[in-house]
């Protein structure tokens, strides 16, 4: 029995036990309510814009005609399948093809957004760019395409963009800090001379070069903005690594002969994430921001892609649609808040001066 007891109090903590310092920052971060409701907010969003094509999609989810039962989103149907005259694939917002579809027994479940990201409204009843309607909520944009189905997808690309984009700058950067932090002397050196180098190099001449070079695309923006992203995370976690390494525990390891990789990363790399977690929204805030200005700017992504930055781009081209700005504005401020109240909680919760509290 007491065997028993010794192992379960291994698994379980015995009541009244302190908790462990990353349940303590769990706990300060739960308290900034401002800061827990903001993160619940974002991720909502981000996971109800992963399953976009449900939401808004010019494709019904699910048709049922004449006792058969089809899949549009899964397979292309002609307009023979639901009636029409011609073999290309059919047109779900033809009016024709929605009489045929809700004829006798006929029904087809519709996203709640009957639109798609590239959906151009040949049935508006205003010219484009036209205002908010019962057919566009949040009107369309200067090529007839629906702004509603624009933020929900653009909301997407930029916010998968910005995670990829800070995870790529965040593996680098702690990767370059910790060589340095940990070998110092020449290493860092080196290291040092380089960073002040590349530094140095004109982000935005290379990118409008590469722009005009090769096709614009995603994954040609996340290389090039990797590629100068994580050289600020770099000097955190040199700092870091640089003061832990003189500590008592690193010496005992290394009196143990534990090798160099292993004390970097079982030891010292827990020790010094601070920093990295502490920044994390506030890089996702500046790659969103980039990958906008870019856009904005036709250095983004591929034409016809949906883009918060092209939808800026048209409401300072069409001043008198309102409805383009204010809408794209609104996501983006709601976003970069939500990510900055996120940051100020997480960086109030790890706080080493607040670790009592």
């Amino acid at each position: 029995m007491s065997g028993w007891i010794r192992v379960s109090s291994l698994i379980k903590p015995p009541e009244g036990a302190s908790p462990s310092p990353g349940r303590r920052a769990w706990m300060r971060f739960k308290r900034n309510r401002l800061g827990y409701w903001s993160l619940l907010a974002f991720c909502t969003l981000v996971v109800l814009s992963l399953f976009a094509e449900l939401i808004s999609n010019d494709r019904p989810l699910l048709v049922r005609y004449q006792g058969t039962t089809y899949f549009p989103m899964l397979k292309d149907y002609s307009e023979k399948t639901f009636g029409g005259d011609f073999d290309t694939a059919a047109d779900y917002l033809d009016p024709y093809i929605r009489e045929r579809l809700s004829r006798d027994d006929n029904w087809a479940l519709f996203a709640p957004n009957p639109y798609g990201p590239k959906t151009l409204n040949y049935f508006a009843k205003e010219p484009n760019p036209s205002g908010p309607s019962r057919d566009n909520w949040f009107g369309t944009d200067d090529r007839g395409r629906d702004l509603l189905a624009q933020l929900i997808y653009g909301f997407r690309i930029s916010v998968l963009f910005a995670l990829a984009l800070t995870a790529t700058g965040v593996l680098l950067g702690v990767m370059t800090g910790a060589v340095q932090g940990f070998f110092g002397g020449k290493t860092d050196l080196a290291f040092q001379r380089f960073i002040e180098i590349w530094s140095s190099m004109p982000e935005l001449y290379l990118l409008i070069i590469f722009s005009a070079v090769f096709a614009p695309s995603l994954a040609l923006l996340l290389i090039l903005l990797s590629l100068f992203g994580w050289m600020g995370l770099s000097d955190y976690v040199r700092a870091e690594f640089l003061r832990n390494r003189q500590l008592d525990f690193v010496r005992a390891a290394r009196a143990l002969g534990v090798s160099n990789w292993q004390i970097i990363v079982r030891h010292l790399l827990p020790n010094s994430l601070t920093p990295v977690v502490t920044f994390l929204p506030f890089r996702m805030s500046g790659a969103i921001l980039a990958l906008t200005s870019l856009d904005f700017l036709g250095l983004g992504v591929p034409p016809g892609t949906p883009s918060l930055g092209e939808l800026l781009s048209q409401g300072k081209n069409n001043i008198d649609a309102w409805w383009i700005s204010l809408s794209t504005f609104g996501v983006l401020v709601l976003t970069l808040l939500l990510l900055t109240f996120m940051g100020d909680a997480l960086r109030d919760a790890l706080d080493p001066r607040k670790a009592e509290q």
